[in-house]
């Protein structure tokens, strides 16, 4: 731990540093859950639609729907199913909004958590990538 001087001096740096984190989880078949996937469901809620979820994403249609299957083959359990509202549109199911709620929920908990610790440890003052 840093003495409560070297931590002062360090808090009035001109700049100070953003903590950026990456988690996810895999297998050995492919990645399970992460930011990505976490978006992705995100941006299908918001669109209503793989394909509008995709292109917010800059992603091909292809590359998102293969990224979900992967998730959902490794989960067991579907993420996202047809609207019966829309022609072609998507809509998270159910365990696919708890699992991208608790997700960003355990997310944002480790995130604050590495925050504070590095803020205790390191000698200078971070700031958090929003």
């Amino acid at each position: 731990m840093l003495k409560d001087t070297n931590r002062e001096r360090a808090r009035k740096t001109k700049e100070n540093p953003t903590m950026r984190m990456h988690l996810w989880f895999e297998t050995e078949e492919g990645v399970l859950f992460g930011l990505g996937r976490l978006q992705m469901l995100k941006s299908v809620e918001e669109h209503g639609s793989l394909k509008g979820a995709a292109e917010a994403l800059g992603m091909s249609y292809r590359g998102a729907w293969g990224k979900i299957k992967v998730t959902e083959e490794l989960i067991g359990q579907k993420l996202i199913e047809r609207d019966s509202n829309r022609r072609a549109g998507y809509r998270l199911t159910p365990f696919g909004k708890v699992l991208a709620r608790s997700y960003d929920q355990w997310y944002r908990e480790v995130e604050a958590f590495a925050l504070s610790k590095g803020n205790e440890f390191l000698p200078f003052y971070l700031n958090c990538y929003e």
